[in-house]
This record gives structure tokens, C-alpha cells and sequence, in this order.
């Protein structure tokens, strides 16, 4: 653990104050705090190093060689988000006294937030909309709004890439904190979403799923490890697709990137942003006139957005924002994510 760093103190900064208290344990001991004596540079201008800076005490100032462009004073409402984040930085920081600083990789910081806020349970929406006594599970694909969007010839390839593999009740099909590769759907059977307690308690059931619906999809998105447990509560048969196959065929086709050139035209034509950042971090600073609407309340919140609107969707780096676009891809959206992400971008 950082020394002099505790979760009660990290909370307090952006956007840290969105993690849940397990999380922020987690993260301590990725946090190293620093001390700066006045007249010491914290990073100079056009520095690319991919970690976030938070003033705890004293004063810097930045600047634009011998100009001061602003200030900022640990304990203030500025201090609480990193100290200017967009990469390249814009700005030299330089101590004005004594100060104490901490850093973390904001890579790491990315991840873990993608991860936390993909939703309470690693479930896609795309499901059945027929009665499962009712037909087959590939018809009930087809009639999905997700592959009405993959080109056909993709379609084709998902279905002869698909593997089947048969389960018998109370095998664990993936497991919480494992790393993703594969994509699943439900043949035939019922599966049981859980998702273990931090305090290691009983497990928590989430969601019951069956045929059609699918799962595993988030984790192969953001890159990072699974987020809940789904185990056979009958015997039962999956469809899966590799990650690889998944990212070319199911992945890569529902989601279009634009570079920020391309963004800005497409606002212009009638577009909106759509940031899926915490809301703190948003406050902090954002794309003009863009909807706030964190990635963690985006399955629950649809009802907020306009289904007649294309959005351009963006985070700090594109990971938040890009499995935001899968969701809203799934549901009907018009969606495109921002290359890169902020850290890419000219506000």
C-alpha cells in the first residue's frame, strides 16, 4: 500500500469516487505517492507517459514555458481530477512549494473502470424474442437487431465457426476473475449468473438465462477478466466463438471507429456525444454540448438517449466507449466510438 494513501483519501478524487470501496483497496497498491520540493517539475509539456497526477498538498503551477497559465491547490475542488490528463500534456507542472502528488498508470485505471462498470453481470442482450418452446435457437439469432447489422457473409462464417459443446448440470462454463475467450450461446438448457462477494460470503445469483441469450462478450471487449460466474443449472448445450473470430466477425463489424476529424463532421451533421465517463470525470472536462451517461447505468438508462440521434460515443482511451457501443449496437443504436478516446482529442 502507498504510503500516506488510504481509500478513504482516494475516494475523494475523480474518478476514483465511482469505484466501490473493494475496488479502491484493490488499487492502493498500484498508487505511488511523491513528494515535490518548489521549483521541481512534475512532467513537462508534450510528455506522453500514460499516468494520471493528482495534487494531495501545495500548489503548482502549470505552464506554457516561462508563461503561467493557472494554478492548482491540493484540497480544491481542481485538485480533485488529474492535473491536465489530455496526451500529449498541453502544460508544464511545475512545485511552487513543497507539494505531495500521487500517480497511477492511467491505462490500469481504464481497465479497471471498464470493467467495474460493464454492468452487474457479464449478460448480453441478445436474446430470443421468441418462446423457447416456440423454434430453434439460430432463428431466434436472425431475428435479433444485433445480426440484422453484421453483413451476411459474416453471419455465415459466425455459424460455421461456432463449436458445440455439451454441459452437464453444475459445470462452471466460466468463472469470475478468469480471462475471457470465448463467446457463448444457449443452445438448449438454463444457465445461473453469480457473482462472488468481497467479503468471500455466498455467492450472489444475478440471473437465470436460456435459450438464445448469450454471455461472455464484455470481457472479450474491454480485454480484461471475466466479471461474474456462469454455471449449467441443467444439462444443456453452448454455441461458442473463439475471441479471435468473435472480434472479426461479431465485434469489428457493429462497431465503427472515427478518427476525430471524422467524429467532429459527424456531430456536425446532426450527431451528439454521447460521454460514458463517471460523472465526475465529465465535470472535470468534456466534448461540447455531449450527454453524460456513464457505462455502468448505460443498460439501465436507455430510455434517456434518442433512438432517432447517431452518436459518437467516447472515454479517456476508447475502451469504456467501445464496449458502450456494443450495448447500444445490440438495442438499435446508431452508434460510432471516438478513435482513441480523449487522450487522443483537441476539446
Amino acid at each position: 500500500m502507498a504510503k500516506g494513501m488510504d481509500v478513504a483519501l482516494l475516494g475523494n478524487f475523480s474518478p476514483f469516487n465511482a469505484l466501490k470501496y473493494t475496488k479502491l483497496d484493490e488499487l492502493l497498491d498500484d498508487i505511488e505517492v511523491l513528494q515535490a520540493n518548489r521549483g521541481q517539475v512534475l512532467f513537462e509539456k508534450d510528455d506522453t507517459g500514460k499516468h494520471a497526477i493528482y495534487l494531495l498538498s501545495g500548489t503548482i503551477s502549470l505552464r506554457n514555458g516561462d508563461q503561467e497559465l493557472d494554478t492548482v491547490v491540493g484540497g480544491t475542488d481542481e485538485a480533485r481530477n488529474p492535473i491536465a490528463p489530455l496526451l500529449p500534456r498541453r502544460q508544464s507542472a511545475v512545485a511552487m512549494d513543497d507539494v505531495q502528488y500521487f500517480s497511477i498508470d492511467s491505462e490500469l485505471l481504464d481497465v479497471k473502470l471498464t470493467l467495474d462498470q460493464t454492468g452487474i453481470y457479464e449478460v448480453g442482450d441478445i436474446r430470443s424474442e421468441l418462446n423457447e418452446a416456440e423454434g430453434d435457437w439460430m432463428s431466434a439469432l436472425l431475428r435479433t437487431k444485433t445480426f440484422q447489422l453484421i453483413p451476411p457473409q459474416n453471419i455465415q462464417m459466425i455459424f460455421m465457426r461456432l463449436k458445440r459443446v455439451d454441459y452437464k448440470a453444475g459445470h462452471v462454463v466460466i468463472r469470475q476473475g478468469s480471462i475471457g475467450d470465448h463467446f457463448y450461446i444457449i443452445k438448449s438448457g438454463r444457465c445461473m449468473v453469480t457473482r462472488e462477494t468481497p467479503a468471500g460470503k455466498e455467492n450472489i445469483d444475478l440471473a437465470e438465462l436460456g435459450v438464445g441469450h448469450t454471455f461472455g462478450e464484455e470481457a472479450l471487449i474491454s480485454n480484461e477478466a471475466r466479471n461474474a460466474t456462469i454455471t449449467m443449472q441443467t444439462d444443456g448445450t453452448l454455441m461458442q466463438l473463439d475471441r479471435d473470430d468473435f472480434q472479426s466477425l461479431l465485434n469489428e463489424a457493429m462497431i465503427i471507429s472515427l478518427e476525430h476529424e471524422d467524429a467532429d463532421e459527424a456531430v456536425s451533421q446532426g450527431g451528439k456525444w454521447l460521454d460514458v465517463r463517471v460523472p465526475s470525470e465529465f465535470k472535470a472536462f468534456s466534448k461540447a454540448n455531449a450527454t453524460n451517461l456513464p457505462l455502468y447505468l448505460l443498460r439501465h438508462k436507455l430510455d434517456l438517449l434518442d433512438r432517432k440521434t447517431p452518436y459518437v460515443v467516447y472515454c479517456d482511451t476508447g475502451r469504456r466507449s467501445s464496449a458502450a457501443a456494443f450495448i447500444l449496437s445490440q438495442q438499435g443504436f446508431e452508434t460510432a466510438v471516438l478513435k482513441g478516446g480523449l487522450n487522443r482529442s483537441e476539446l
